[in-house]
């Protein structure tokens, strides 16, 4: 048996993925991180770590096991909330989860946990890893999605590499959520029925606007609105990725964004910035009168417009292809790597929770390009793409534009 430093979180997840743990005999230790100290923009007023680390010591406590507590504010503030703030100037929406596991949780928190003498670092996400040995004798770690369809989570660490894998370890990955609700409830761990954290990892639930403001200023723009008549919509060619190659030209008009100027719409209304919204947002316009919703098809941060049309079905939030820079291409297992100039076929997600897409992954000198057989819904620069083969997530990549 090994020695284990399991994330304890305060939720149930993590409690009862540390009772899995000790139940199969592993020398357990808990580590409680306290990431945020800031109530800035947050809307249940306290730094919800508070009430977490009470909750970790009680769940320690029931399982009699050590519990130590490292604060990783100054890594988190400059790796992830930093990170964020300068996606969110540049017009882009970045996955703070994403980076939360790759640089924080799997990287600064393991370096914390080693220092402990751990040979393994636990977490409570719902997915599952295996291990398999190639012809050369080298150990390959793979990421599975978990059995729970409702709670699978490998597309929060889309960005693991092998080494992180190495140490990983997910107790929980092969159950079902009213499973774990269940042993949390025999077991008597005071995390059994708590409701789920939300919101951005260690932050919580917040008011973005006012969150960013932090550091982004407010700053009003006006928005103009795009009919789905639009003449550039009408000239999307027909194409069947699953039967024709297509060229690279191609592949670089597919996977461009909407591009619009004030002149293609008229002015509706004013916001206070065009760097507080997000492509496909639906609320927070503050304009009404409409049969459908607006939502947001396109931010422009350096002319502080953003554009807006009517309706779920409006052409304008739908698109066929993405691009990936070459160098935010990630595969975990890197012999797995597709090489320049073929393609291969894939399941991706764009967002989680999302159901797969099927889709085919060009990979040129220019980067990648992930053209999917049905066009996609809110296609956003700077979330992840993430793309599996079966149940296993082979590799992602940063949305470009």
């Amino acid at each position: 048996m090994a020695r284990v430093v399991i994330g304890l979180s305060g939720g149930v997840d993590s409690s009862v993925a540390a009772y899995l743990l000790k139940q199969q005999g592993h020398e357990v230790i808990g580590l409680f991180m306290v990431n945020w100290h800031d109530t800035t923009g947050t809307l249940e007023g306290d730094c919800p770590w508070h009430d977490d680390r009470v909750f970790a010591e009680l769940v320690a406590k029931k399982l009699d096991i050590p519990l130590h507590v490292v604060d990783l504010s100054a890594d988190y503030r400059t790796r992830v909330v930093d990170y964020m703030f300068a996606e969110y100037e540049r017009g882009r929406t970045p996955n703070p989860d994403v980076l939360c596991n790759r640089e924080i949780k799997f990287d600064v928190f393991l370096r914390e946990a080693l220092k402990l003498g751990a040979e393994f670092v636990a977490t409570g996400h719902y997915c599952r890893k295996t291990v398999t040995v190639d012809a050369a004798g080298r150990k390959i770690y793979h990421l599975l999605a978990g059995s729970d369809p409702n709670k699978d989570q490998s597309y929060f660490l889309c960005q693991l590499s092998q080494e992180q894998l190495r140490y990983a370890l997910f107790p929980i990955g092969h159950l079902i959520k009213p499973e774990v609700r269940r042993i949390a409830e025999e077991q008597g761990l005071a995390t059994a029925k708590r409701k789920d954290s939300q919101g951005i990892c260690f932050v919580g639930k917040v008011d973005l606007p006012v969150f960013l403001q932090q550091k982004l200023a407010a700053k009003q723009g006006n928005v103009h609105e795009i009919l789905p008549s639009w003449p550039k919509y009408a000239q999307c060619e027909a194409y069947d990725p699953t039967t024709v190659e297509p060229t690279d030209a191609q592949l670089v008009a597919w996977a461009a964004p909407w591009r619009y100027t004030v002149r293609d719409g008229k002015k509706i209304g004013v916001h206070n910035g065009a760097h507080f919204y997000t492509i496909g947002q639906r609320k927070g316009l503050g304009i009404g009168g409409r049969k459908e919703s607006l939502f947001i098809l396109a931010t422009d941060v350096a002319e502080n417009v953003i554009y807006v049309g009517e309706g779920d079905a409006h052409p304008g939030l739908w698109r066929r292809a993405l691009r990936i820079e070459p160098n935010e291409l990630h595969w975990i297992d890197p012999s797995q790597a597709l090489p320049v100039g073929e393609s291969r076929r894939y399941s991706v997600r764009i967002r989680y929770r999302q159901a797969l897409q099927g889709a085919t992954l060009y990979r040129r000198t220019g980067g990648a390009f992930l053209v999917f057989d049905e066009p996609q819904r809110g296609i956003t620069p700077g979330q992840f793409a993430a793309w599996y083969d079966g149940d296993e997530l082979v590799g992602s990549g940063v949305i470009a534009e």
